[in-house]
């Protein structure tokens, strides 16, 4: 291998410390450490040593720090005068790494791991450092091997001491003491401190990373599922894909597991498949394999240990397959643990986190997730089947009554509470002879009401097959007769008949509609012929309601809201309103609620439409009250949907997430999930958009993304832009630049250009975010000729000149840079400068050209300010190959004085909403003119200011404007 150059090792250190944690920056770390080693350069290896501390760190190869950082402490005590103050701060600092790694390594012997804390100790008090950091390595040493009495006294003695800066973060600290208190089973309290993490006030690299994962199960033992939930939304999203926090992965896996979402577990498991591997740090191979055998042995338990899991070591296995490698390796890694020890702690606490029990049947997360398929079914027993339990009598009583009401009713759930009937009927000794004429009684019926409906089942079918309208109405009669044929005293005759009429008159509307239709193409009018189908099916039902309103108000409440739908169809949604509250009002008189649900969901939407929102909420709330008994899954997620879409309108966004996820989860169990559920989880993250809750709304849309792609064009747009704002405000601007960038190839062939221009602006703003300049440059520059394709969009049009001028000089500030960024910036002015018309100046227009001289007059005083560096700089080969002459220098500083001024003229016209840009002006001017030699004139500008600002009415002015303008004249006047 050839020898590296100082300057090949540095360059490589310095690109290093900034590679993503894992084992390819690692391997790359060590190459630099053997290098820097073989150079003789002590310093060098010294700063390659730390490298590799740093690198192991965060990486699932931590405890491999501990042979760089002996080698680095041997260096420290050969010659400690040759590190520095950072340098020797930044070795003690590792002492509480290598201390960590010491009790993550069973092959370190227990005398080792102890005189290990005890030299950490000694060094430290004899460099002057708190004891605090030290306490906290001998409490998670003690907890490990089982010794609860120095853990405590550590614990105590870890809060005593003094925080000095070799002290963990506050965040880091945080995460320590609430994982002791819930170590010791006080999780309200662990959750107490850890307060300040999960709200994001105080946070690190990895925080709240690792606490977002560790809250999960003392948040759902607590009940605070909704936390739970929102916490796994954001704290996955944190830790997905980080080497360093695999733990806190297989904690997320483990939740999924222990709360319903078995799918979704896999689902983050598949995305860590490279990583379920024989790591070498591992206690975090106990830790994530551990939440991993929690998953795979739910599913097992479910009937899924034949489906296919990820590969271990390039080996295909199924879930079964995997749950035993997995687990034989994990307690085999405890019982090293527990041997050096010399305790069985490691051991215990990991076979009861395996065999944790769910903690809610199922806690939907709003994420999309594949069902899992059916489970396997069981083989059949051998032995003879253990006779099922007796049939406790009180209980049949109990269900045959509500069988018996829900069959008076015509209630959804009754076939399904006689079916419960019969079966504990069958296993019952002794059972009440009128009970079993009841299962016979509903069993016949069942059969006689097929019978009876087949014929308008046929009819239907006919209909749906495209019949000629003769076949149809043949069949349509011959139901009727058969219901008319039934005996006087048959007492379904007078409900068969009506039904078989509602038939008729549903089925002949269809079959107007089609004799309409082949009118029309005839060169009949076809608009006469809808309206007067419209008619005479109104007629018709009209006539229906008033013959059954007293006898069959159930059937009536259908003709009425056949009534309102065809007032929805004529555009009369006025008429439709109370038609649709008349059928669900008489279905609810009639004893059926749940036949209410339909008219008053679709009416909560008219009234939306009719910009009634006061009532609409109304009626959807009473929807989903009378949809308790529903048992159809699709209607359940379509009435909390409507009202989720309603109150978001309203701004009530909370509850329109909590509305939108359970029908979520209800189209999800209607086979729903790419239609009604992508539509759902859409509304979801909107809800949490408008909460500021962007982490979980952008989870939940990109889980979902593909299924609404599918739902056409101007969906697939507002969603990709939708997401593009999230991540935008995530700040995560090279994934908000993709979105936008693809939003824009959907609208590319649109005879309108204004919203690609947009869409380019956007994902230009995006990727000089990023610093992807020479992308950004490419994309203002396609955004800029969109935009004057559109030739309305001035103000666009200079925002993206100026921010081309920016990316001028942004690598380097040379004067062929600065000559690009003049040349845009008189662009941008030259178009604000022109007439627009007969119009008067818009006010925004002046705003911007305001802005554009004081952009300009920024760019100029960078150009300035690299000359003054400089001069100032002991290397001359550090500043600009051109050099200005001082008459260049006041040349360049009396043009930003005249643009500062001109500008804050334009603020004063535009009043006290441009007051805060307009003191910025003058005091960028004043200091200029200090510079030019002319502190009395700088000063003179701001006194005028806050002459006439005193005299402003009060509140009117910012209250730091004044005091900043008064200290900036007596700097310059002194």
């Amino acid at each position: 291998m050839s020898t590296m150059t100082r300057e090949e090792i540095e360059q490589g250190l310095q690109e290093n410390r900034f590679a993503p944690g894992g084992t390819a920056r690692n391997a790359h770390a060590e190459v630099l450490a053997a290098a820097a080693e073989a150079s003789g350069d002590s310093e060098l290896f010294r700063d390659a040593l730390d490298n590799l501390i740093n690198s192991y760190l965060y990486s699932s190869e931590s405890t491999k720090m501990l042979v760089p950082f002996a080698r680095l402490l041997q260096e420290y005590d050969k010659d400690p005068g040759a590190f520095s103050k950072g340098d020797a701060h930044s070795l003690f600092w590792q002492f509480k790494w290598v201390a960590t790694a010491i009790s993550e390594s069973p092959e370190i012997p227990l005398e080792s791991a102890t005189g290990w804390l005890d030299e950490m100790e000694r060094r430290y008090r004899i460099a002057g450092y708190s004891e605090r950091p030290v306490r906290e390595s001998e409490l998670w040493f003690a907890d490990v091997i089982g010794d609860d009495e120095r853990a405590e006294r550590a614990y105590a003695r870890w809060q005593a001491a003094d925080r000095d800066d070799m002290s963990d973060c506050h965040a880091c600290e945080l995460n320590g003491q609430g994982h002791y208190a819930m170590l010791r089973g006080d999780d309200a309290r662990a959750l107490e401190v850890w307060q300040p993490v999960l709200a994001g006030d105080k946070t690190c690299a990895e925080e709240p990373h690792r606490v977002l994962a560790t809250a999960l199960l003392p948040l759902l033992r607590l009940g605070r599922f909704e936390e739970a939930r929102a916490q796994h939304l954001r704290g996955y999203r944190m830790a997905r894909g980080k080497e360093s926090l695999l733990p806190s992965v297989g904690k997320h896996i483990e939740f999924c597991a222990l709360t319903g979402n078995e799918p979704r577990g896999l689902e983050i498991l598949a995305e860590h498949a490279a990583h379920v591997a024989p790591l070498a740090n591992l206690d975090d191979r106990l830790s994530f394999h551990g939440g991993v055998l929690v998953l795979l042995r739910r599913l097992k338990d479910l009937g899924h240990g034949h489906l296919q899991a990820v590969p271990y070591e390039g080996v295909p296995h199924t879930v079964a397959e995997l749950y035993e490698v997995l687990r034989a390796d994990a307690l085999d890694i405890a019982r090293r643990f527990d041997a050096r020890n010399g305790t069985t702690r490691v051991s215990e606490r990991f076979l009861a986190r395996i065999g944790g029990a769910p903690l809610v049947d199922v806690l939907p997360l709003g994420v999309r997730s594949a069902a899992l398929p059916q489970p396997e079914p069981a083989a059949a027993p051998v032995a003879a089947p253990v006779p099922a339990p007796a049939t406790d009598g009180a209980a049949l009583a109990e269900l045959v009554r509500r069988a018996r009401a829900a069959r008076d009713l015509g209630h959804p759930g009754s076939d399904g509470l006689w079916a419960e009937v019969a079966a504990r009927v069958g296993t019952a000794d002794a059972v009440d002879p009128l009970v079993r004429v009841d299962v016979a009684d509903h069993r016949a019926l069942d059969r006689e009401e097929r019978a009876a409906l087949s014929e308008l089942r046929l009819a239907s079918v006919a209909a749906q097959s495209g019949a000629a309208p003769g076949e149809i109405r043949e069949l349509l009669a011959v139901a009727l007769r058969a219901a008319e044929a039934l005996e006087a005293d048959e007492p379904l005759r007078g409900r068969r008949i009506a039904l078989a009429e509602l038939s008729a008159i549903r089925l002949e509307s269809y079959l107007r509609s089609l004799e309409a239709t082949d009118a029309h193409d005839h060169g009949h009018g076809h608009g006469h012929g809808q309206e007067r189908a419209h008619g005479e099916l109104a007629a018709e039902l009209t006539a229906f309601v008033a013959a059954h309103a007293q006898s069959l108000p159930d059937l009536v409440a259908e003709a009425e809201e056949m009534l309102g739908r065809i007032a929805l169809s004529e555009g009369d949604p006025e008429r439709a309103v109370p038609l649709l509250a008349a059928a669900a009002a008489r279905a609810i008189a009639a004893g059926r609620p749940w036949q209410a649900v339909d008219p008053l969901v679709l009416r909560a939407g008219v009234l939306m439409s009719l910009g009634r929102p006061e009532e609409a909420e109304e009626a959807a709330r009473s929807g989903l009250a009378h949809a308790g008994e529903l048992t159809d899954a699709e209607q359940q997620a379509v009435v909390r949907l409507t009202l989720a879409d309603i109150l978001l309108e309203r701004a009530d966004a909370a509850e329109a997430a909590e509305l939108a996820l359970t029908a979520a989860h209800w189209f999800d169990q209607a086979g729903l999930t790419a239609d009604g559920g992508a539509q759902a989880r859409l509304l979801l993250a909107r809800a949490y958009a408008h909460q500021h809750r962007n982490a979980d709304a952008a989870e939940v849309l990109r889980s979902t993304l593909p299924d609404l792609l599918e739902h056409g064009e101007q969906q697939a747009l507002a969603v990709r832009e939708f997401l593009g704002d999230l991540l935008r405000e995530l700040g995560e601007p090279r994934e908000a630049a993709e979105q936008y960038l693809l939003a824009a190839e959907l609208v590319k062939g649109w005879e309108d250009p204004r919203p690609q221009a947009g869409l380019a602006q956007s994902a230009a703003d995006q990727l000089s975010e990023a610093r992807l300049t020479p992308e950004a440059v490419a994309a203002y520059e396609r955004a800029l000729e969109l935009h004057r394709l559109s030739g309305d969009a001035l103000v666009a049009e200079v925002r993206v000149l100026r921010s081309l001028a920016w990316l001028a000089i942004r690598e380097e500030v040379s004067a062929t840079g600065v000559a690009r960024a003049r040349a845009l910036m008189a662009e941008a002015a030259g178009i604000l400068e022109t007439p627009q018309g007969d119009a008067p100046e818009s006010p925004e227009l002046r705003s911007e050209l305001a802005q554009t001289w004081h952009q300009l007059a920024q760019v100029l005083d960078r150009w300035v300010s690299v000359h003054v560096q400089e001069d100032d700089d002991e290397d001359e080969d550090s500043g600009p190959a051109e050099v200005l002459g001082d008459a260049e220098l006041t040349a360049l500083r009396l043009e930003e004085v005249l643009l500062w001024d001109r500008a804050a003229g334009v603020y004063a016209d535009l009043g006290g909403d441009h007051l805060t840009e307009r003191f910025q002006c003058l005091n960028n001017a004043a200091w200029t003119e200090r510079e030019l030699g002319r502190p009395e004139a700088g000063a003179a500008r701001l006194s005028a200011l806050i002459e006439e600002l005193r005299t402003w009415p009060e509140g009117s002015v910012p209250e730091w404007i004044l005091p900043r303008a008064e200290r900036t004249v007596a700097h310059l006047t002194d």
